[in-house]
């Protein structure tokens, strides 16, 4: 077994080379002076000589690099991305706002400097929530955001992130620098891999989501079941319920069953009581795997999360621990159980079949000691993507519904219309049902599963440049984020209503004025060669929980004083515009985004009679 150094330690190792040759050389001139002239140079000197030589160093290597990427941009007739200025060296104030933003935040939150109006520090996942003040400062939706001497690529423009997605697909990737922040948890999964390796996953996953598979709806209508009767019986208790959770337990016990056929039985947990209840903190509730899990989960997702704000300097922060290995733990002892049931199943199925999937197409890339840990590794990358995205989905589109009435009564009718009270819901039904699918549509425009992401430049690039904005160059090895949140949300490209909730703008003639003539200004599902694979699966499953819930309950409401108190936005935000003034709790965005506390809704069960 390979031993396992602490990040920090093997951090060092991977730079010792930079650190000891700058002062060996200055040592070794020093001694060379001392031996074969008559120069007499104070060992003190020499000593202070070397320690110099580390910033001189580094400061050359920073000024070179500059230099290049500006010598190579001219080249090709293009400029480099404009720098986001910062008060602080070395981008201090941009690395300071990030974790700042991080904890107290908000997704596109602005935090201003003391030295300029307009100069203002951001975080590299968290862009501008006035970010046409950068727009109009720097004339680009496409930035440099540089912490501690690190370029940090940043863009809303739609082709841009085409051109990253899809056009120019083979000059983008995942990275070495992301795959380190990741691989604690994600490992060499389908979400942080690349080449052959990624293709072998993609290829591994494809099957599950065949439309045979995505529109066979029995395991869904058995956990929308189970969800639905603790919903009835909680609110029958007199208390509101935390839509998320529920929604994060039938989307649990639906995609392990779905995906192994046999699912984790998390919503035999039951789920919470709001934090003023006696009841909030039983044990027997708090101590169950499935909510181990779940928190486990959640915090490995914030220790990634700080990890891309600083950078490729993380393992410092982490010097002899990696934070998330306490949490593997947890998560290993919750996920291994699935796997070798699973396996089994399989080997008494087949056992010649299961012997070529598991090793003949993995050879090239995986040894056979090696498949358990990839098979894991894809284990939770599924997860991540059939637990934590459609949780959202279905989260904030049963949130907007609470907030916008009249949206609920139509979309209310169009499921009686279609499907009736009790009759469950086919693909058919589905297909039929133009503005559901405009409300979730607009629900993930507002608030996408994955808001930010991030590519790495394997090659040089160049954007074109577009409307009489010149072309940028990108060197190779570039960190470039992107952010679907924040392009979703641009009124040059939505409308003056961008940041409106409005389902009608996937119905009405503002299809064809903004997205039949650019499509990619909506993309909740990514696009080009990693288009999500469960793309219907998400929209059926999410669907299909929906209809079910209409179809029994009516009148939703958000109980505020149901949130725990440390998920309460400050009072100041009401005052901002756009959905930051508007949202009764603060959004918390790791690897996905959801609800920090949980959404607590209230509601009716229908007549039915």
């Amino acid at each position: 077994m390979p031993i396992s150094l602490p990040p920090g330690i093997a951090y060092l190792l991977q730079n010792l080379p930079s650190i000891v040759i700058p002062p060996a050389t200055v040592a070794a001139l020093g001694q060379i002076a001392r031996n074969h002239t008559d120069v007499n140079i104070s060992p003190w000197i020499i000593a202070l000589a070397c320690v110099l030589s580390l910033p001189v160093a580094f400061a050359v290597k920073v000024l070179y690099k500059d230099w290049k990427n500006e010598k190579d941009a001219a080249a090709q007739n293009a400029f480099l991305p404009p720098r986001v200025p910062d008060s602080l060296p070395a981008g201090l104030g941009l690395l300071r706002g990030a974790l700042n933003s991080f904890k107290n935040g908000y997704p596109g939150m602005v935090l201003p400097s003391s030295r300029f109006h307009l100069e203002l520090t951001i975080t590299f996942f968290y862009q501008g929530e006035q970010f046409e003040g950068f727009y109009e400062q720097l004339g680009s939706h496409f930035m440099n955001f540089r912490i501690l001497y690190e370029d940090r690529f940043f863009t809303t423009e739609p082709d841009h992130i085409k051109a990253i997605l899809a056009t120019q697909f083979e000059s983008f990737e995942k990275g070495p620098v992301f795959q380190h922040q990741m691989k604690s948890l994600l490992g060499v999964g389908v979400f942080n891999s690349d080449g052959e390796m990624w293709k072998f996953h993609r290829a591994m996953t494809r099957p599950f989501f065949s439309k045979d598979r995505v529109s066979h709806f029995d395991i869904f209508d058995r956990h929308a079941t189970d969800a639905l009767s603790q919903l009835k019986q909680r609110l029958r208790e007199g208390y509101p319920v935390d839509i998320q959770d529920l929604a994060s337990r039938f989307t649990m016990d639906s995609a392990t069953e779905f995906l192994f056929s046999k699912d984790v039985q998390s919503l035999a947990a039951g789920i919470p009581y709001p934090h003023y209840s006696h009841l909030a903190s039983a044990s027997e509730a708090v101590d169950h795997p499935a909510n181990r899990f779940a928190r486990a989960f959640d915090d490995a997702q914030r220790c990634l999360s700080l990890r891309t704000r600083k950078g490729v300097n993380w393992p410092l922060s982490e010097f002899w621990q990696d934070r998330v290995k306490k949490n593997m733990v947890v998560i290993n002892e919750f996920i291994d159980p699935i796997l070798a049931a699973a396996v089994q199943r399989k080997r008494e199925a087949n056992a010649e079949k299961e012997d070529v999937e598991m090793k003949g197409k993995s050879d090239g890339e995986v040894s056979e000691n090696g498949n358990e840990k990839v098979l894991r590794d894809e284990t939770l990358n599924i997860l991540l993507a059939g637990r934590d995205t459609t949780t959202n989905s279905i989260t904030y589109a049963l949130y907007m519904l609470s907030k916008h009435p009249e949206v609920l009564q139509r979309l209310r009718q169009e499921v009686l219309e279609k499907v009736g009270e009790s009759r469950r819901p086919t693909f058919e039904d589905m297909k039929d049902m133009k503005y559901l699918r405009a409300v979730i549509n607009e629900t993930l425009r507002l608030y996408p599963a994955v808001p930010f992401n991030v590519r790495s430049s394997n090659r040089p690039v160049v954007f074109p440049g577009k409307n009489g904005s010149p072309a940028r160059y990108i060197p190779a090895g570039t960190k470039v984020g992107y952010s679907v949140f924040l392009m979703h949300r641009r009124k040059d490209l939505w409308g003056p209503d961008a940041d409106k909730f409005d389902p009608d703008r996937f119905l009405d003639d503002r299809v064809k004025t903004y997205i039949t003539a650019n499509p990619f200004i909506f993309l909740p599902f990514n696009a080009g060669p990693r288009i999500c694979l469960g793309q219907q699966f998400a929209y059926h499953e999410t669907s299909f929980f929906l209809i079910r819930l209409l179809q029994q309950f009516t009148n939703l409401k958000h109980i505020p004083e149901a949130q725990p108190p440390a998920s309460l936005p400050p009072p100041e935000w009401k005052l901002a515009s756009g959905t930051k003034g508007t949202d009764d709790f603060r959004i918390k965005s790791y690897l996905t985004m959801s609800a920090m506390g949980g959404c607590w809704l209230s509601m009716e069960e229908a007549d039915t009679q």
